[in-house]
């Protein structure tokens, strides 16, 4: 199973992952904006999910909590986010703004870029998280973290299983 990739943009600004994924493109979009299907494999053992909503239409809302974790980023241990969806284009474009409750400023609203393309063996994903400039320990964190999610992403699309 291929690993994620993941890259700093030049000016700090934002992490890119990529994965390609060994399940067709509608799968894998169903699997980023069903609130049930994200409540299986957005999620982790060391900070596992209280709950996930999604409203999957221009302008709709999503958020999620997870349950107290070992880990704590600038001094929370229980993350909560929110957003709002900013671009769709089903299946091959999903972007919202992303709010976490861990970020040195709890308020600024940084984005989430999701970008599917079908290739030969499935889909191709691109997730570019920007907004990062002015909170490095979020962007570190996010450097480390966004690899996994794209490898549960896949894993989940490719087996039903998280």
């Amino acid at each position: 199973m291929p690993k994620a990739s993941s890259v700093v943009t030049l000016d700090q600004d934002a992490i890119i992952s990529g994965i390609e994924i060994a399940a067709p493109i509608e799968r894998v979009f169903r699997a980023l904006t069903d609130s049930d299907q994200l409540m299986r494999w957005f999620t982790d053992a060391s900070c596992p999910v209280k709950f996930w909503q999604m409203d999957v239409r221009l302008g709709g809302r999503y958020s999620y909590a997870t349950e107290k974790s070992s880990i704590v980023v600038n001094g929370v241990s229980e993350f909560k986010c929110h957003g709002e969806i900013i671009e769709i284009d089903p299946p091959r474009l999903l972007v919202y703004t992303w709010i976490g409750n861990w970020h040195l400023d709890p308020e600024k609203k940084t984005v989430v870029r999701w970008e599917l393309a079908p290739i030969a063996s499935g889909t191709h994903v691109k997730v570019t998280h920007s907004g990062l400039a002015q909170d490095p320990e979020a962007r570190k964190d996010y450097s480390g973290g966004w690899p996994g999610v794209v490898e549960k992403l896949q894993q989940f699309a490719e087996t039903g299983r998280a």
